[in-house]
């Protein structure tokens, strides 16, 4: 007979890569903006925001950042916070990347960790996706206080990163 002894040992998985949001983040980028490139003049800037079809962002998930290297004024985040506000979009200071990193970790942050006291706990290290390395940082932040062990990778190939000390 064949024993699974990996199924045996009461090791619980996580993927990180279930954390990661599943809708599309779209962008706006203030540098499509800019009057040559470098400043933001408020007048042209109001005209673009009334132009703009924000109705298009309607209940999204939307970046706000600039990719040029240009001073720009808090107001200008504000206006295109109250357009995307509008339509029912949910707005975020930063790069596409960057909210879905904030997405994660908010994500990360609705587990109940006691669900993991006292467990050995193997974090998933490969999948389809690609996880950024704060992925597993704020992983094991979350979890070390409540797991007996945590380790990275696969169950029959596990890499132990943190045992609690028995008292």
């Amino acid at each position: 007979m064949i024993v699974n002894k990996v199924a045996e040992s009461g090791l619980i998985t996580l993927d990180p890569s279930s954390f990661i949001p599943k809708e599309d983040i779209a962008s706006v980028d203030l540098k499509d903006f800019l009057f040559r490139g470098i400043i933001l003049k408020e007048k042209d800037f109001r005209e673009s925001m009334q132009t703009k079809n924000w109705s298009a962002y309607a209940g999204m998930k939307v970046s706000v950042f600039c990719s040029a290297d240009a001073i720009i004024p808090m107001w200008a985040y504000m206006l295109i916070a109250a357009q995307l506000t509008a339509v029912g979009a949910q707005a975020f200071s930063g790069t596409p990347d960057e909210f879905r990193k904030s997405i994660f970790i908010g994500n990360l942050g609705n587990i109940d960790p006691e669900k993991y006291r006292d467990q050995r706990v193997v974090v998933k290290g490969c999948g389809d996706e690609p996880i950024g390395e704060y992925a597993y940082l704020e992983i094991t932040k979350k979890l070390q206080p409540y797991v007996k062990s945590l380790m990275y990778g696969e169950a029959c190939s596990a890499v132990p990163v943190y045992k609690k000390k028995m008292v």
